[in-house]
């Protein structure tokens, strides 16, 4: 038996976990790991790292729904057949990161549910717990299935720019969430949000300059800023056809997601 740890991850996977290996399966250095995850109808291949002979590292896929697998560990050998070593169970959720992800999307547009959202900014997080926040919203942002008429301002683009409104973007300016100000302005309406002003005369651009958030000003008006290095460590996706390929630079992890 391995123990997973933990036993669970978020829907939009990217979260570290550790393989513990029993007594007898500590073998000799060209033994190579991997761990399969099968789902009702997604089947994922993760690569390991070695910590120490006794223990594995990988990254949780992202997974298609919240359900328990079956997690087989596998180890591979040059010119012996590939072994099922020990067998688990892992469990895909939805966590509040999934959900803040999902309201903010269906919110896109509505102003309500934005000044909702500038009623939170006056309670404002500690650094560490912004960095967490970003890191995690953005990724499940980056995981939801957005409708393909999806669009950062909303879903009437029948308004015209000069209706002075909240956007998704002042939003995650106000907040200084550096991952999900770069992934937003990626998305339809992503650039135009950056001109819109909100009741108070404040645009993103002018938000992130009184704020004192310098990075973030720079992704906002540079031409050629790039991805923040946050993003460094998460996996980048590669899909072909009903396969696709995600590579996790922090740990060197690849991970393999089928149909099944």
């Amino acid at each position: 038996v391995m123990k997973l740890n933990p036993q669970q991850a978020p829907l939009y996977g990217d979260s570290v976990i550790t393989v513990q290996l029993t007594e007898e399966d500590k073998v000799e250095d060209d033994v190579v790991f991997y761990l399969v995850f099968t789902g009702s109808s997604v089947q994922h291949c993760t690569s390991t790292r070695k910590i120490n002979p006794g223990s594995l590292e990988t990254i949780s896929p992202g997974h298609d729904c919240c359900e328990t697998v079956k997690v087989a560990l596998c180890a591979s050998r040059e010119g012996h057949p590939v072994l099922v070593v020990a067998e688990e169970s892992f469990q895909f959720v939805q966590d509040e990161a999934y959900d803040a992800a999902q309201f903010l999307a269906t919110c896109a547009g509505n102003q309500q549910a934005l000044n909702f959202t500038r009623f939170l900014d006056r309670s404002r997080p500690p650094a560490a717990d912004v960095d967490f926040l970003d890191e995690k919203v953005a990724l499940a942002f980056r995981h939801l299935k957005l409708p393909a008429e999806w669009n950062v301002l909303g879903a009437d683009q029948s308004l015209t720019e000069n209706i002075p409104r909240e956007t998704l973007m002042h939003f995650a300016v106000r907040l200084g969430l550096l991952r999900l100000t770069w992934f937003l302005l990626q998305q339809p309406g992503g650039r135009g949000a950056l001109s819109i002003h909100n009741n108070e005369g404040a645009t993103p651009v002018s938000l992130a300059l009184e704020r004192g958030y310098q990075k973030l000003h720079q992704l906002l008006t540079e031409e050629e800023a790039r991805e923040p290095d946050s993003w460094s460590t998460l996996s980048h996706t590669v899909h072909s056809g009903d396969y696709s390929v995600k590579h996790h630079r922090g740990l060197g992890v690849y991970m393999l997601t089928a149909e099944a």
